[in-house]
């Protein structure tokens, strides 16, 4: 039996961009740089372990943490260190490796992998596959010493213009990875683990797995809302969070002792000619993503590496963000000449309110640029954030908090449960136009400080 969970709370942003045919193959395009880019890993103080110069294997380690040094990250493809590029104070910004086609990588003895919590341990970190999972409290790339409570597994991804691995009804090899990656997973808990999963992906049940049908709007795919209706996280607990993606890696690490690092992306948004799905590598730069199928309307575009609420803003000579799943390709919006700007009532306006004309055209797909439409103000009492996050916090006082740095009031409003993204929602109808996935971080990062 799995668990079932219907959300009513939470909002779908209709947006036009989505890969039509889900069906059809992915194109394979093979970049000539991968980059690294050690901010993807919330916790981890990178120091380097290659130079510029340097030759390397795929899954060999690029970087290590400087509080602990097990936990490393690796390169997505072979070849040659081209750049390790720093910032202020010597900040590592990112490592960037010219791509050969050698196709050599790093092998590991999996033999003994699953007999000992030690050696599953050992095995993900050396692998790099660990800096892929996530913890709460604090939304950071797990701690080695950490003590696992439940480990949650996100099935699907439901935020905006997102594509999810489907087909699962056919692929034996694929739940057969999935399976061996649980009976790994499974050796790094006394508890449970986790797989979310929709109807839709026609997803079987995983030997090993609890499994979790959800239904309803975004955040219906973050590991937040999973954890909030199971088992919430209380302070002194940790529990695990990663990706069916990555699941799928560590399955693939234990039969084969070589981590994969490719990835399938979704081109995706209104500016893409023909939205699709490739075939890369973990990292890739985004030209080669791109290639020629931005639209050419003479308009200033937005590069998100991500999803249009929680992505990071890239440029043609950046690269591919961790999850590494989706790039999103909008108007910019600057160069828009609108009569009565933000107060438009154009019936084109995306908006959530019902005064607006858009709101009689129902599941309309909508093509919104960049811009703020409105100014930032005094955080206003209103509870939107209610109707869009499923979770049993007071998420208004919880931001009130933070922003006092009350950590005795963070705890009582929830703090250890939340991640950034489970406000991206909020921080999209919020009125005050508010950077709340920003508070919450600062949040996350002020209460991991103080409490070390």
């Amino acid at each position: 039996m799995s668990i079932e969970i219907k959300l009513k709370k939470g909002l779908d942003l209709h947006l036009a961009g989505g890969v039509a045919d889900l069906s059809a193959k992915a194109i394979r395009r093979i970049p000539e740089r991968v980059a690294v880019t050690p901010d993807d890993f919330t916790g981890i103080i990178p120091k380097a372990d290659v130079r510029e110069g340097d030759t390397v294997k795929a899954g060999q380690p690029l970087l290590h943490d400087k509080l602990d040094e097990n936990l490393k990250i690796v390169s997505p493809a072979p070849g040659k260190v081209a750049a390790v590029v720093r910032g202020n104070r010597r900040k590592i910004e990112r490592v960037v490796i010219e791509v050969d086609n050698t196709g050599e990588a790093v092998s590991h003895d999996t033999a003994d992998a699953v007999i000992s919590r030690e050696n599953a341990r050992n095995l993900l970190l050396v692998s790099g596959l660990w800096a892929f999972t996530r913890q709460r409290p604090y939304d950071i790339v797990t701690r080695p010493d950490a003590e696992i409570r439940d480990i949650f597994v996100t099935g699907f991804d439901s935020a905006p213009l997102a594509v999810s691995l489907q087909r699962f009804g056919s692929d034996h090899e694929r739940v057969q990875r999935l399976e061996t990656g649980v009976k790994l997973l499974s050796m790094l808990t006394d508890g449970n683990v986790y797989i979310t999963r929709r109807q839709s992906q026609h997803m079987p049940d995983i030997h090993g797995a609890e499994m979790v049908d959800i239904t309803g709007p975004h955040p219906a795919g973050n590991a937040g809302t999973a954890i909030a209706a199971i088992n919430p996280v209380n302070k002194g607990e940790t529990v695990m969070t990663l990706t069916v993606e990555t699941l799928e890696r560590i399955g693939a690490l234990v039969q084969t002792g070589i981590a994969p690092m490719n990835t399938t992306v979704a081109l995706t948004g209104s500016e893409v000619k023909s939205p699709k799905t490739i075939e890369t590598l973990i990292g890739a730069e985004i030209k080669t993503l791109l290639a020629d199928d931005i639209a050419d309307d003479h308009r200033h575009h937005r590069i998100i590496s991500g999803n249009v609420l929680t992505g990071h803003t890239v440029t043609t000579d950046g690269y591919l963000r961790f999850p590494y799943t989706q790039v999103t390709v909008i108007p910019e919006g600057d160069d828009v000449d609108e009569f009565m700007g933000w107060a438009s009532m154009s019936p084109s306006k995306m908006s959530i309110s019902p005064s607006f004309p858009a709101r009689l055209f129902g599941r309309k797909q909508f093509k919104p640029d960049a811009r703020l439409l409105g100014g930032r103000r005094a955080m206003i009492m209103s509870g939107q954030y209610d109707k869009v996050l499923p979770m049993d916090i007071l998420p208004e006082y919880l931001v009130k908090a933070v922003l006092a740095k009350d950590i005795d009031r963070m705890e009582q409003l929830g703090i250890y449960e939340v991640a950034p993204e489970d406000f991206a929602l909020a921080e999209y109808v919020d009125t005050s136009k508010l950077e709340l996935q920003k508070i919450i971080r600062e949040g996350l990062d002020y209460l991991r400080k103080e409490l070390s």
